[in-house]
């Protein structure tokens, strides 16, 4: 990677030199600029969040691969998943937006922009607010199973229902406080997940009497899919990893309320994942490795824990001290709501951007910025509205629920790999301050390569026999939002979306170019 070297600048310079990028990319700054390079990083990092992903995860990997996915995989996702994270972040420099992905698009693309930019920005746009859902009701949940574990309080589907709308709408009052508080939290949750991860490591490590050998824990195999093929079921248990390594792009959305965005949104995007990469396999390895019953019968058991958490019955059985053990679930659950607070700001200041382009029914609307505290109020609600509405099928039926927001990961991937696509497509793109030099061609076509073979794998199914129950609704998902978008376009995208934004290298607006 390369970075242009630049003199010491005051902050008032800074903030200018920001806001002209900005006006060059047709906007006014409106938001807030109280966020450093780390508050940025750390919003990605919270949002990626190891501590919850790897948890609530962890059975998914466990059932289809064993130790060998959970630990092995987790890295070679790791690896490519950088690769997609250094591709998007060369472009960031050059477009450090809250629109990002989308925005991204419409400059790269040589025909058809505002089209190209309109599907990757529904996608972006429902797919993190499926996240937001899925974030903070896996919260909800993780937070019954504490309760019930410390308290003995009965788990229903109504309580974890309520139980998410409250952590919701807490996550929405904290970011319409403003973006200082934000910035704080955020900051506040990268060394929480930072020193937790080493607690439990620490405790994994210290307390039990033995461990499973090291190539146990790296090349055990385990299959509960149903499947007999091997190299498929640990292909599927590498979604597990996917599933967790995803909101990284949060650090574009913030873009507008960073300092020194060209250079600081690219390095949270890359640090946020490389991170994620080497703290998540500390803490997978170290709670595979505390597995006390490694036999086949052992890991079928631990997969079907009453906990609904099979690293939470690793600390129970491994530790042989249920205060600890609950002591490091709770480290989890604030963990869990970290994240959840930092998706809620990524969600909002993309629809925030997306509605100031026209896309969003209501744009007006949720393209406010309240003047008082310098934060997209009404977008941020407006998130949260969506995800819990979202999220509602729970009530009835968590199979529907999950169909639902099985468009999160491939949503977001599919928004993720288009803009690298174009800029590997595009002749006359002007790198920014950091930009990637040589190594761009190689790492982009590594990153789309992945993506689209990782999308294949979301959309086949994880087990077998295919029932209602097992079925994979990631394509009747993914069809959903192509045919919504559609509507939405003829409806009335295609008179009003991006309209007079100019193109890079015209005069004209962008909707006469097209």
């Amino acid at each position: 990677m390369s970075q242009d070297a630049a003199p010491e600048k005051s902050l008032d310079e800074v903030m200018d030199e920001d806001a002209r990028v900005l006006a060059e990319m047709g906007y006014t700054q409106e938001l807030t600029r109280g966020m450093s390079a780390f508050s940025n990083f750390a919003v990605s990092f919270s949002i990626i969040s190891i501590l919850a992903g790897c948890i609530t995860s962890y059975a998914i990997a466990l059932r289809s691969g064993g130790p060998a996915a959970l630990t092995v995989g987790w890295v070679v996702v790791g690896l490519f998943v950088t690769c997609v994270a250094l591709a998007m972040a060369e472009v960031c420099s050059r477009y450090p937006t809250a629109g990002g992905l989308y925005f991204w698009a419409a400059k790269l693309a040589k025909r058809n922009r505002r089209v190209w930019a309109w599907y990757v920005g529904w996608f972006n746009f429902l797919g993190e607010i499926a996240v937001t859902a899925a974030i903070d009701f896996g919260c909800a949940t993780t937070w019954m199973a504490f309760a019930n574990l410390v308290w003995d309080v009965e788990v229903t589907p109504e309580r974890v229902f309520l139980l998410f709308v409250a952590i919701i709408v807490v996550h929405a009052l904290l970011n319409t406080f403003g973006v200082s508080l934000v910035s704080l939290l955020s900051s506040v949750s990268a060394w929480w997940h930072v020193f937790g991860t080493l607690i439990i490591v620490g405790a994994l490590w210290i307390l039990p009497d033995s461990h499973q050998s090291v190539s146990w824990t790296l090349t055990e195999y385990h299959n509960e899919t149903g499947w007999t093929f091997a190299p498929y079921v640990l292909l599927m248990g590498l979604l597990m990893a996917q599933y967790t390594y995803t909101g990284y792009d949060a650090s574009a959305h913030v873009a507008e309320e960073t300092k020194q965005a060209q250079i600081a949104a690219p390095r949270g995007i890359v640090l946020s994942v490389v991170v994620s990469v080497v703290g998540g396999f500390l803490l997978l390895y170290s709670i595979t490795a505390a597995i006390p019953d490694g036999s086949e019968s052992g890991l079928t058991a631990l997969a079907a824990s009453e906990t609904g958490l099979p690293p939470a019955q690793v600390f129970l059985d491994a530790l042989d001290s249920p205060f600890t053990a609950k002591l490091l679930l709770f480290i989890v659950c604030v963990a869990q709501f970290f994240c959840g607070m930092a998706s809620v700001t990524a969600n909002s200041r993309m629809s925030f951007a997306f509605s100031r382009d026209n896309a969003l029914p209501g744009s007006k609307i949720w393209a406010r910025v309240n003047k008082r505290t310098g934060t997209p109020t009404n977008s941020i609600w407006f998130c949260v509205v969506l995800s819990i509405l979202l999220a509602s099928p729970a009530l009835f039926n968590t199979t529907a629920y999950f169909a639902v927001t099985s468009i999160a990961v491939i949503g977001l991937y599919i928004a993720y790999v288009v803009p690298v696509l174009l800029r590997r497509l595009s002749s006359d793109f002007t790198p920014g301050p950091w930009n990637l030099g040589r190594w761009s061609p190689l790492i982009g076509w590594v990153a789309v390569v992945w993506v689209v073979l990782i999308c294949i794998l979301f959309v086949l199914p994880p087990a077998s026999p295919i029932t209602v129950d097992t079925f994979n609704y990631a394509p009747v998902a993914v069809l959903a939002v192509l045919v919504l978008a559609t509507v939405m376009w003829f409806a009335g995208g295609r008179t009003h979306f991006m309209h007079g934004m100019k193109d890079e290298h015209t005069t004209k607006p962008l909707d006469e170019v097209v």
